[in-house]
């Protein structure tokens, strides 16, 4: 549909609304002392909505018709208390929280939190960000029962329907999740955020995210998929925002500890404090990681911190600063062949293999109320990190070299003979972006405007070539030593990225909205380099050595636009539709230079399309929950790779595709249906499936035409059992992926003596069942639990480069035990 008929059909729907007078509900919630209770959850049963109580308790409803409505509002170490309040006017109240007597279990304060909000969604409003007639899910971590120490992504993200996850990360340092045919890899097709701002190496240049905030520190998760592009960027996964976990606003000081061990010498120590003193709040974290990993050569050691200091100017304006730090390094075992990993998942012939990490992020925010219907937020943000790669890829010269196989020879005193090929990346960018929004009378309904700019700067650099002859850590350049080394290259990416976007809620009744949106995109990207060619003679003996320039600029500009609609059919029941254009521009990575072995279609170009979802969404009282949607992906000119004759690797615009499935997510409090509500016991059971089809509809390559689409499970299913009484708590989870292809061209797992032997190929289908247990006792929480319970040997990645290439093996049976201290 054309921007020009969604405004012909908004302004009819406005014309024909039945319009009544709208009124406010503005209330106060303090505690027995008299105190404000700041971050109290108020909830409108009636309507669904909800909102936090600000510095002071206030909070406010508006836009409401005249009737009875239920209000209820929780605040942990207080009472829920729940009134009904009646609206014939604007009307004030005030509720007084009771402090908790006893200290309650953590089966029952989970309990009494979600007897109030059942499964959490995003609100149409948040702050300054509009979620109407978008797909939200958000993970509630205090809700997780699962391995947080080693951030168990298939545990963590349990909930959300369609994603497909990698898990080759040993502890949990990377995060890898796609979804409807996105790779996975490091997340790179998600605008991933914290708090609000980007954390990626380079959201247009390099978008991969290689800081993975602990589950630990980590309040909620919010996954926005499809529409999210015209606020958060042009990609087609949309929005994964971590939100920390903020500072307890009722106490001085919060102290919380938490160690963990596990399989495979496997220790975390997680520890956090926090708490508000008079207008200052902080929160802050350190978190250590080390362990073996159950392959060898594949042990790790990473330190991560994080600042939060927020001071509130005034009861409108608020000032938050944060920094996080992460530092680690983890030996890379290398990856496999289908034959290696069949006769033995645990074997690793790369004993000098590492990869370093060392990322440091800035924000300052600034958030000011002009009046009660009027948010601006102003968040700077920037990043000064690198990432060192370093490790034997097979012996430099030879054509037929196979990287996964090629022994690394050692001489008669026991040296290496082969050097190493070593990769350093450097990025630096910072960027702002501002938010306005404001509420405003249309036809006496509450329509909501918002207007954002963000702009973005990176000034980023990649190195390559030899890394030595040494086994440990070395990440120095030793290009003088071995001027023949093939794969030199040395290239700056200069980035600019400018965006202007806009979003309006049209409320056009109290149960239909109509929100259109738009964005506009300045993207200059740049590649500025040069890289040694050098040619070698059938016996391996370079015979030419020309350094060759490759200097590349794109510049271009473009506007997207979408349009959400959402009806309510009454308080528990929701119906939602959006389609938004989406645009992928091609990255550094794409078009760079990398291997004698690797080419790049000097024609390659960004990707574009659209994605569409409609479904419904809502409860049965306090039964069940549920989200059901049908989704549609149509990706143009998307970028892959393929195989020519000369078995090179070629990366190029492949063709394009055509994606669609149904997600379906319900959740079935089993208790409170067989015998009501009863806050010592705890008996759920939920279901999370993804039904998928795809296909390429065209290709100017021969044989892709008709092809399934890579990444993409036909079946995607994740189902538990969540089950407890009083302090203890358990939870058993199956996960079921049906296979997958890993290439355009569907081809079969190649032969033994093919190069490509562990690249290409299927991934299997596989299941996995874990099961997790906690008991509370006091101050203290003892988690514990088994992951791949039935030992199932699988994997789901074929690594093309690092941290292969080859099968990189999923972790087998593994334990964990952690104890927690809460002060």
């Amino acid at each position: 549909m054309r921007l020009r008929d969604c405004k012909v059909v908004i302004f009819f729907l406005l014309l024909t609304t039945v319009v009544s007078a709208q009124y406010s509900i503005k209330g106060i919630v303090k505690n027995e002392n008299n105190q404000p209770i700041q971050g109290a959850e108020v909830y409108n049963r009636t309507n669904g909505e909800q909102t936090i109580t600000r510095g002071d308790g206030s909070f406010e409803f508006i836009d409401i018709e005249l009737g009875d409505y239920y209000l209820s509002i929780f605040s942990f170490d207080y009472e829920i208390l729940e009134r009904q309040v009646t609206v014939n006017n604007d009307i004030e109240v005030s509720f007084v929280l009771k402090t908790l007597g006893e200290e309650l279990s953590e089966v029952v304060v989970t309990q009494r939190r979600e007897k109030v909000f059942g499964l959490k969604r995003l609100k149409p409003v948040e702050g300054t960000a509009i979620y109407a007639g978008k797909k939200s899910e958000v993970v509630l971590l205090s809700n997780v029962q699962g391995n947080l120490a080693s951030n168990n992504a298939r545990q963590i993200y349990a909930q959300v329907a369609g994603l497909n996850i990698y898990e080759n990360s040993t502890g949990g340092l990377q995060l890898n999740i796609g979804g409807r045919g996105l790779d996975p890899n490091r997340t790179a097709n998600f605008n991933t955020r914290q708090n609000g701002y980007d954390i990626s190496a380079d959201v247009l240049g390099y978008p991969e995210s290689y800081y993975t905030p602990p589950a630990e520190a980590i309040e909620e998760i919010q996954v926005v998929r499809g529409a999210a592009s015209l606020q958060y960027g042009t990609q087609f996964g949309g929005l994964l925002n971590f939100k920390m976990k903020r500072p307890n606003p009722n106490k001085k000081v919060e102290l919380v500890s938490r160690q963990t061990l596990g399989s495979y010498n496997l220790f975390t120590s997680f520890n956090s404090l926090g708490g508000t003193v008079g207008k200052f709040s902080y929160y802050t974290y350190f978190n250590y990681k080390k362990g073996d990993g159950f392959r060898a050569n594949s042990e790790f050691d990473s330190k991560n911190a994080y600042f939060h200091l927020g001071y509130q100017l005034s009861d409108r304006t608020k000032l938050i600063g944060e920094f996080t730090y992460l530092d680690y390094l983890a030996k890379q075992p290398g990856g496999l062949t289908d034959t290696q990993f069949n006769i033995d998942p645990t074997f690793s012939n790369r004993t000098r293999n590492w990869f370093d990490v060392n990322w440091k992020l800035f924000s300052l925010k600034l958030e000011h109320e002009f009046s009660d219907k009027t948010d601006f937020s102003l968040n700077l943000f920037g990043l000064d990190a690198s990432r060192s790669a370093v490790g034997f890829r097979g012996i430099p010269g030879n054509l037929n070299t196979n990287p996964i196989t090629d022994v690394d020879e050692v001489d008669a005193d026991g040296n290496f003979v082969n050097s190493r090929d070593l990769i350093v990346d450097n990025f630096k960018n910072w960027g702002a972006e501002a938010r306005l929004l404001t509420r405003y009378d249309l036809w006496n309904e509450e329509s909501v405007f918002l207007i954002g700019s963000k702009f973005y700067k990176a000034s980023n650099d990649s190195r390559q070539g030899s890394g030595g002859l040494g086994s440990g850590p070395d990440f120095n350049f030793q290009d003088e030593t071995f001027p023949d080394y093939p794969n030199q290259s040395s290239f700056d990416f200069p980035n600019v990225n400018l965006a202007v976007f806009g979003e309006n809620i049209f409320k056009l009744s109290d149960k239909f909205s109509v929100t259109p949106g738009f964005r506009f995109e300045y993207i200059k990207t740049e590649s500025e380099g040069t890289f040694n060619n050098v040619v070698f003679d059938n016996a391996g003996n370079p015979i030419a050595n020309n350094l060759e320039t490759d200097n590349r600029e794109l510049d271009r500009s473009f506007f997207l636009f979408g349009i959400g609609s959402s009806y309510k059919l009454n308080n528990s029941l929701e119906a939602y539709v959006n389609v938004s254009q989406n645009y992928r521009s091609i990255t550094f990575s794409d078009i760079r230079v990398v291997s004698p072995t690797f080419r790049v279609d000097p024609d390659i170009g960004d990707e574009e399309g659209f994605t569409a979802d409609i479904g419904v969404r809502g409860r049965l009282n306090n039964m069940l929950s549920y989200d059901i949607s049908v989704f549609g992906l149509v990706y143009d000119d998307r970028i892959g790779i393929v195989f020519n004759d000369r078995a090179e690797r070629v990366r190029g615009n492949i063709g394009n595709a055509l994606i669609y499935g149904v997600e379906s997510f319900v959740d079935w409090n089993i208790w409170n249906t067989i015998s009501g509500s009863n806050e010592n016991y705890r008996l759920n059971l939920f279901a999370n499936t993804s039904f998928t089809t795809s296909e390429y509809t065209s290709s100017d390559l021969s044989g892709i035409e008709g092809n399934k689409v890579e990444f993409i499970p036909e079946i995607n299913l994740k189902t538990g059992l969540k089950f407890g009484y009083k302090n203890f708590l358990a939870n058993i989870q199956y996960t079921y992926l049906s296979e997958q292809f890993t290439d355009v061209s569907n081809a079969s797992v190649a032969l033994d003596g093919d190069n490509r032997n562990g690249i290409i190929g299927e991934i299997p289908s596989y299941s996995i069942l874990d099961v997790s247990f906690s008991y509370t006792y006091e101050k203290f929480k003892l988690e514990t639990g088994v992951n791949n319970l039935l030992d199932e040997s699988y994997f789901t990645q074929r690594a093309t480069g690092y941290p292969g290439p080859g099968i990189i093996p999923s972790d087998p049976l593994t334990w964990y035990a952690t104890l927690q201290f809460k002060w």
